[in-house]
């Protein structure tokens, strides 16, 4: 056997790199290898507790960070190279940012030498990605290394959550760092109590309101801010919504659940909305999907009060002027609702009522097709945990999972309120490493699968546990369900010519089935929740069967 020759010793930059990772929490990274941070690639070769995931995309890789973010509240770590590792990983940093979610994005940079001559696939990071970052910066100094590293996760953490990107000159890994230069402590999201004062004039608008409502969920919302506004919803009797894509943010078994706004909500949802006298926000940004195109409350012009409770000062009074804004963190002022003692509350029927509605909202209905969408999610739902994760990406077939599935778990959707297609399959590679021992499906339609198939292989090379379901109507449906409506019969650029997905499914070494019919998905689904490993359905359907609304091309052809 041919003796290996020795190799050099991992240079004390990224070396110093890593340990500042570690002192982080930091336990996995997400990354397309480069060579322009190979000395990070070896330091990681002896920290076998690091769980290094490699990609075949960078933007899988970065959207795979972007949902361990959203999954564990820490920033999710990815690694990616130069001009197009960068370019391609944007999306999931644009996600993050839309999302609110934390992530760091490294990228490996042109030696400082070689800068602003337009070298080797070289961009400027900062300028690049400074829209869409709470912060981006360059490291040219390995001694600052450990500063930057922990205001990075200050950054990504602190007030309203969201992606950093460090630029590391490929020189400056290489470099040594002074003798006795340490990581810098662990750094933790600051505690950001609501005032007293806020507090009590709240319960004066609520004991005041005839009919109130909330919307949850975002910026930075967990366990804790979970149990603790629900138990104080359900003291009250408030009606609780979740903002678009942020299902979990509270049980929908809770007595006061009244469903999630976004595209295709209840109608009597909408109209609770429409009719109620006290909004109370908490954490939600109230963006243009959660609100119906800033029109479900208007930010002028309502005959409301609003109370909006986010932890970053800049996000209140943005859009929405509130009565009263509270910057606080979800969880702190969770729980000081939860335990703050006031009888002047008297307790809302509105509550019991909303959920009510939510319920029949929330019975799966059927549309009489060949293959239907609703007896699918039926399906699952009497068949998987209640904590099972459903991660999807955008497009019309992620409504009937909106629509029907019960989101029990936290966390139990992952899914990007930015609307990226492309998102579900990495995310449910982030989720399977993270949560091994829970039930991970990822929901794709086909042109959403295709966006960041690929990472199958990824799934299949890690081992993961997981199920892809794959809607197949041979169109962009969601832009077709537009172009139907203002168009009507003029289909242009939206038909789509599919491969096998089945058989691709088993190219990448997962466990595939083509289902035509309700019958035969029931039965596949049956034979892959039997399993472990990588399995994949693909789900042929009319694409009549446009939205779980109950649109069809027929329908939006016909005369008005």
């Amino acid at each position: 056997m041919a003796e290996t020759r020795s190799p050099r010793p991992t240079p004390g930059a990224a070396r110093l790199l890593v340990d500042c990772l570690a002192e982080q929490g930091c336990d996995r990274i997400f990354t397309v290898p480069g060579e322009s941070f190979l000395p990070v690639l070896d330091a990681l070769h002896d920290r076998p507790e690091i769980d290094l995931v490699t990609c075949r995309q960078e933007g899988g890789a970065a959207f795979m960070a972007c949902a361990d973010g959203t999954a564990t509240g820490r920033p999710g770590i990815c690694f990616v190279t130069r001009g197009p590792g960068a370019t391609n990983a944007s999306i999931g940093v644009h996600v993050a940012f839309q999302d609110s979610q934390p992530m760091i994005l490294f990228v490996g940079d042109v030696d400082r030498s070689m800068r602003d001559r337009e070298g080797f696939q070289e961009l400027d990071f900062a300028a690049f990605f400074g829209p869409t970052t709470k912060w981006s910066a360059r490291i040219d100094d390995a001694a600052r290394i450990p500063e930057y590293v922990a205001r990075a996760y200050a950054t990504a953490i602190s007030g309203r959550p969201g992606p950093v990107v460090l630029a590391l000159p490929e020189d400056m890994l290489n470099d040594g760092v002074p003798e006795g230069l340490r990581p810098r402590p662990f750094v933790a999201r600051p505690a950001q109590a609501p005032c007293p004062d806020a507090m009590q004039a709240l319960m004066a608008l609520l004991a005041d309101a005839a009919s109130p409502i909330a919307i949850v969920g975002g910026a930075g919302w967990n366990t804790k801010a979970r149990e603790h506004f629900q138990a104080f919803a359900e003291r009250v009797g408030l009606p609780v919504a979740t903002a678009f894509r942020r299902q979990d943010a509270i049980d929908p078994a809770s007595p006061v659940y009244t469903g999630n706004l976004g595209y295709g909500p209840n109608p009597k949802l909408v109209e609770r909305v429409r009719s109620a006298d006290l909004i109370i926000a908490v954490g939600a940004r109230l963006g243009e999907a959660t609100t119906d195109g800033y029109t479900l409350p208007p930010p002028e012009g309502g005959d409301f009060t609003l109370v909006h409770v986010h932890p970053d000062p800049e996000e209140l009074n943005r859009v929405y002027p509130a009565d009263l804004a509270i910057c606080a963190t979800m969880d702190e002022f969770a729980e000081t609702a939860a335990l703050w003692d006031d009888d002047d509350v008297i307790s809302f029927d509105a509550g019991a009522e909303a959920h009510a509605d939510w319920e029949a909202w929330n019975t799966p209905r059927g549309g009489g097709y060949t293959l239907d969408l609703a007896a699918c999610v039926e399906t699952m739902r009497d068949r998987l945990p209640e904590d099972t994760i459903i991660c999807n990406g955008a497009g019309n077939f992620s409504g009937w999972w909106h629509r029907y599935w019960r989101y029990r778990g936290f966390p139990s959707q992952l899914a990007p309120t930015a609307g990226a297609m492309g998102y579900g399959v990495p995310a449910a590679v982030a989720a399977s490493r993270r949560f091994p021992d829970r039930c991970v499906v990822a929901i794709a339609g086909d042109g959403d699968f295709l966006m960041n198939g690929q990472e199958l292989a990824t799934a299949v090379q890690h081992d993961c546990d997981m199920i892809v379901i794959l809607v197949d109507n041979g169109a962009y449906g969601t832009i077709r369900m537009h172009q139907e409506r203002e168009f009507p019969g003029r289909v242009s650029a939206t038909r789509l010519s599919n491969p096998d997905f089945a058989m691709l499914g088993r190219a990448y070494g997962a466990w595939a089935e083509r289902v035509t019919t309700t019958d035969e998905f029931v039965a596949a689904f049956d034979k892959a929740h039997s399993m472990k490993g990588v399995r994949l359905i693909h789900c042929v359907i009319d694409v009549e069967q446009l939205a779980a609304s109950g649109a069809t091309i027929s329908g939006l052809r016909a005369p008005k």
